[in-house]
């Protein structure tokens, strides 16, 4: 089978070009909202510096966490083929960012001018859909614990550093994070969380997990090894 050459453009030269056609450039304090659920969309959004968190509250008060967005990462853009629309999620900055505004209706002069972006453009909203639809296998086919143990594979893969002992998730994360990342409350991540450590599955270092036996998480919930660039957080 011929492999294809996707163009996987890096972030400097995403900004690069997407900088021509942007409206605004914005300051988000920490936990500022970029925009909520049922918001008209006007534009759509590229990281410059920071972390935006897509995220949808459910109808018991509980959060659930989408996807972190990176510098570099775009926001908004399943909007691209669709007549004007509402925001299907709320988009909160994680830590203080720094993001561009680009209007919509700059999008045809975009498309017509960087072709080999918009290639990207639509590769990244056919990746964002597979992780999408893992995210909801894991959890409709394993549950809770099918949840947390994908979660923590992401994180391993977007934040691993490999130890002697095994692989350290290299940022902090409170066990109410990790229950937004799994739609479920922080009581449940408590007992789960308590029940790998009694294994020795992970351990916590320095308020840090530690996983000691990823390949167990794998084989819990039937792993099946897909790309490191879908297999993320962001």
């Amino acid at each position: 089978m011929r492999k294809l050459n996707y163009y996987s453009p890096s972030s400097q030269e995403k900004l690069t070009v997407l900088q021509k056609y942007a409206n605004i450039e914005k300051d988000l304090e920490k936990n500022e909202t970029l925009f909520i659920s049922g918001d008209i969309v006007h534009s759509f959004y590229i990281v410059l510096l920071g972390k935006i968190m897509l995220h949808k509250p459910t109808a018991d008060g509980r959060e659930f966490t989408i996807r972190i967005c990176k510098q570099g990462d775009i926001i908004g853009e399943p909007h691209f083929l669709t007549t004007p629309t509402k925001h299907l999620l709320h988009a909160t900055a994680v830590e203080r960012s720094k993001i561009f505004t680009i209007s919509i209706e700059k999008l045809p002069e975009l498309f017509s001018n960087e072709s080999k972006f918009m290639l990207y453009l639509l590769q990244n909203v056919s990746k964002n859909a597979i992780r999408d639809q893992m995210k909801l296998r894991d959890l409709v086919m394993y549950g809770k614990k099918g949840a947390l143990y994908a979660t923590l594979i992401r994180l391993a893969n977007s934040y691993g550093q490999t130890k002697e002992t095994g692989i350290l998730i290299n940022t902090s994360l409170t066990n109410q994070d990790l229950a937004n990342f799994c739609g479920t409350s922080r009581e449940s991540i408590n007992r789960l969380l308590s029940d790998l450590r009694k294994n020795n599955i992970i351990s916590i270092e320095n308020s840090k997990i530690l996983i000691h036996q990823l390949a167990y998480l794998k084989e819990t919930i039937h792993c099946e090894e897909c790309p490191i660039d879908i297999c993320t957080i962001h």
